[in-house]
């Protein structure tokens, strides 16, 4: 049986005790409901026992203003109601916890900086499917771990405790704050605690990702030689196969400090460095110079080193492809989106933030130097290769993702090949963001958080 979805009306305290709730009388017969028995009330980690009468002629639930604010909630907020007779438990929610990197309490109109606008779109989003959502940061994690000073949007942005959500959707930009001790206690304690879920719960490695790829035979046509690169002997054995490879940080975001290595003829190599301004190139006459000055950047960044690919190219800049793959509300992987992103004059990485640009995979296969027999079918392989490769982590990478950017890439033969993996994919990578709209991806990201929190 679906869980409704009603409005909360909030009463005076001095109408309403703290320990009665009032219920439309139609969904306490339709959920076997007790009336004027002890049950517990739940809301994220809140609990609290109650007697719940109930209101003929009405569909709502009323709370008294106390209680309203113990649990953070304002009246007219729509939410979804169950109830488990084995536990006598009358469960709110759900309750949605964003985790983001930054707030400004001094900016009130903006108080997330760019991803404020996101943030309204999400509440608007919860709201339309009787969710409650708010946004904190590592520092609105207090050391009582059942309450959170988080941020929810009611007629402006306004700061409140709150309780440990059923629900976290982490959205930390850097893996410092990631791994800050209280972050990482905090999800520990409320999946223990509260048999609370976080997804997207950590970064992904580019190693990592690779290395768990290869284990599953039918995923190893998309990936390209890829080794973690630790030598001398390593950067020749690839060098020595390939007319072209890329060292990429194994950590890297945004395209930052990739680096293509060229053969450009016997013994003499190039070196680009993909920098804001455009592509900084460096030549050298043998492997062993260009080792001795890759191995200084070595000491402080690990790369990834891996085969080049003849992508294909639109007006000879380079062509590659993000798919956003997510959990739908079933809890099933499903594309939501995938654009073409081609890379900025005189670069060769395609991101948005080295001036890439974004068309559709119809515009640009259509502008491309892919041969016409390799067209028609492209964005359906790209289909499949993005969702084999999120099933592909899932199984191999002991973490819970809800929604993964997968980068990928088509050969000049129209063969798939993967980039890399994104586990926080921007939210402004794939559809502008317009005042009031909710886009897919913001839709399927709360039917997913209400599919692992039951409602």
């Amino acid at each position: 049986m679906s869980t409704p979805k009603i409005d909360v009306q909030v009463i005076s305290s001095g109408i309403l005790s703290d320990d009665v709730l009032m219920l439309g009388e139609s969904l306490m017969k339709q959920w076997k409901i007790p009336a004027q028995q002890h049950l517990s009330l739940q809301f994220g980690s809140f609990r609290h026992s109650v007697t719940i009468v109930p209101v003929p002629r009405y569909e709502g639930l009323r709370i008294s203003q106390t209680l309203a604010r113990r649990m953070g909630i304002y009246s007219g907020t729509p939410l979804r109601i169950q109830y488990k007779s084995t536990t006598r438990t009358f469960t709110l929610g759900p309750l949605i916890g964003v985790l983001i990197s930054r707030d400004n309490p001094e900016q009130l109109d903006k108080p997330f900086g760019d991803i404020t606008m996101f943030c309204r779109e999400v509440t608007d989003a919860c709201r339309s499917q009787g969710a409650y959502v708010y946004f904190f940061t590592p520092n609105g994690i207090g050391s009582n771990l059942s309450s959170v000073e988080g941020w929810v949007y009611t007629k402006g942005w306004h700061k409140l405790n709150l309780p440990a959500p059923d629900v976290v959707n982490n959205r930390l930009t850097s893996r410092k704050l990631e791994n800050r001790p209280i972050v990482q206690q905090f999800m520990r304690e409320i999946k223990n605690q509260f048999g609370s879920q976080v997804f997207n719960e950590k970064f992904l490695d580019k190693s990592e990702v690779f290395d768990a790829l290869k284990k599953e035979s039918s995923l190893q046509k998309y990936l390209p030689e890829s080794h973690t690169l630790h030598n001398y002997t390593m950067l020749k054995s690839m060098c020595s196969r390939y007319n072209s490879v890329f060292l990429k940080p194994v950590r890297g975001s945004l395209g930052k400090g990739i680096i293509r290595l060229t053969h450009i003829g016997p013994d003499s190599w190039q070196a680009s460095y993909a920098t804001v301004g455009g592509t900084k190139r460096q030549s050298f006459n043998n492997l062993i110079k260009l080792f001795s000055t890759i191995s200084g950047k070595m000491k402080t960044v690990r790369y990834l080193i891996q085969q080049g690919l003849s992508l294909i190219e639109v007006g000879g800049r380079p062509v590659d492809f993000r798919a956003l793959t997510q959990k739908n509300a079933s809890g099933k992987w499903a594309i939501t989106s995938i654009v073409a992103r081609t890379a900025g004059n005189h670069q060769f990485v395609s991101n948005l933030a080295r001036g890439g640009t974004l068309s559709t995979v119809k515009e640009s296969v259509a502008k491309s130097n892919l041969p016409v027999q390799f067209r028609g079918d492209a964005s359906l392989r790209l289909s499949k290769a993005a969702l084999d490769i999120a099933r592909g982590i899932d199984t191999y990478i002991p973490a819970h993702f809800g929604e993964l950017g997968i980068d990928l890439a088509l050969d000049n033969t129209g063969r798939v090949w993967l980039l890399e993996v994104n586990s926080k994919p921007s939210k402004n990578d794939n559809t502008p963001l317009k005042e009031g709209k909710i886009r897919p991806s913001v839709r399927m990201m709360i039917q997913y958080a209400r599919y692992i929190a039951g409602f």
